[in-house]
């Protein structure tokens, strides 16, 4: 394969375009569960502010890759940290979608907020309390066609990290 023709195909997007589309889908996705919580009064889980956490951590890490421009190894670096940080809010909003899937009062109710765990536990013990499920997030309180915001939020990680991995290991720098 000549070079130039390798260079059409493995140079379909420009890495910072990319990157930038990247950061504005998350922006896109927190402006919304922001809109959620404050436009629609949906007071969000613990496990629905580390599925947060996940989709912030993936745009910094698109707004570092846009503003960095790195060459090939950087982006590769870059494509790789998203897209273990998406798999880990993907492992997040999977463990809710089967708690909500599992029957009413088979998951304990949890009567502690986020805030006030992380004040008074140690981080392991918040997460391992959090990850283990609450009966309060188990509650459905939005669908969109008809599948619960976790769902969403499942199917959004697994776009913007996949977009992530293509755009910096096969896109070209600009």
């Amino acid at each position: 394969m000549n070079h130039g023709m390798h260079h059409q195909m493995t140079g379909w997007i420009e890495r910072r375009k990319g990157n930038l589309l990247g950061l504005l889908a998350c922006l896109g996705l927190i402006g919304y569960a922001l809109y959620a919580q404050y436009g629609l009064g949906l007071e969000p889980c613990p496990l629905c502010i580390l599925q947060r956490v996940a989709v912030i951590g993936v745009g910094v890490l698109f707004l570092l890759a846009w503003l960095h421009n790195p060459g090939d190894r950087g982006a590769r670096i870059y494509g790789a940290l998203i897209d273990l940080v998406a798999l880990a809010g993907i492992a997040v909003a999977a463990r809710q979608i089967w708690i909500i899937n599992q029957p009413p009062g088979s998951v304990a109710e949890c009567g502690a907020s986020l805030d006030y765990m992380m004040a008074v536990l140690p981080l392991h013990e918040v997460l391992g309390k959090v990850l283990s499920g609450s009966g309060e997030c188990a509650k459905v309180d939005w669908t969109f066609l008809g599948l619960y915001m976790p769902t969403w939020v499942l199917m959004s990680l697994v776009v913007v990290g996949t977009w992530g991995l293509a755009v910096n290991w096969m896109g070209r720098r600009g």
